[in-house]
């Protein structure tokens, strides 16, 4: 197992183990530091991954040079025998005959490690990308129900918020009708204060 797959087991063991929100089956508490220090190695380990696959599809043109040079050598041995049969000039139509089965066998069997070698690199290279995308998609798998728990907390974060500020607004509308209230009671007062003492004058 690389690490790469270690650190994707760590945190499915440790979000497993997380506790639950009281009265909720669905969201976990998790420790943000630990939970980033995984995703900050995984993010770091991601690269060296990446290039050890790369590494292993460029393994394909080896193979293929490989089966090449094998092929040519083939071929190459094949002309030489024919070369010799030619020379020694025996029987020349059985000498083309055997050069010319010699040459085909050869490059029946060229074509076929050719062939092989094209199957096996295409072989690497989808397995290398399989394994890529899966662990690419267990890592986004990650980070978007981490995007969904984070929005939920903020949501409910400004739901209590805003009623915390209705209430202020309430409480606020409250004491402006108090204020107002007593404001209208003092100059009613001073209204029948001066009415008063018109009266005494004309007396």
């Amino acid at each position: 197992m690389s690490r790469i797959e270690q650190l994707i087991s760590d945190i499915e063991s440790y979000i497993d183990t997380c506790k639950y929100y009281p009265l909720s089956n669905v969201k976990i508490i998790v420790n943000k530091e630990q939970l980033e220090d995984m995703l900050t190695e995984l993010r770091l380990k991601t690269p060296d991954e990446v290039k050890k696959y790369q590494k292993i599809l460029s393994n394909k043109d080896a193979i293929l040079a490989d089966a090449k040079e094998q092929a040519d050598a083939i071929i190459n041995a094949a002309q030489v025998q024919t070369e010799e049969l030619i020379n020694e000039h025996e029987i020349m139509q059985r000498a083309y005959a055997q050069a010319n089965e010699l040459i085909e066998q050869a490059t029946a069997q060229a074509q076929a490690i050719l062939d092989n070698a094209t199957e096996e690199a295409n072989s690497i290279r989808y397995g290398a990308m399989q394994y890529t995308d899966d662990m690419l998609a267990k890592l986004q798998y990650i980070i978007e129900h981490s995007i969904k728990d984070n929005k939920e907390k903020y949501d409910s974060l400004l739901s209590g918020l805003e009623n915390v500020l209705s209430v202020v607004n309430n409480n606020r509308n409250e004491l402006s009708g108090i204020e107002e209230g007593e404001a209208e009671e003092t100059v009613q007062n001073n209204s029948e204060d001066l009415d008063s003492t018109d009266t005494d004058n004309n007396e």
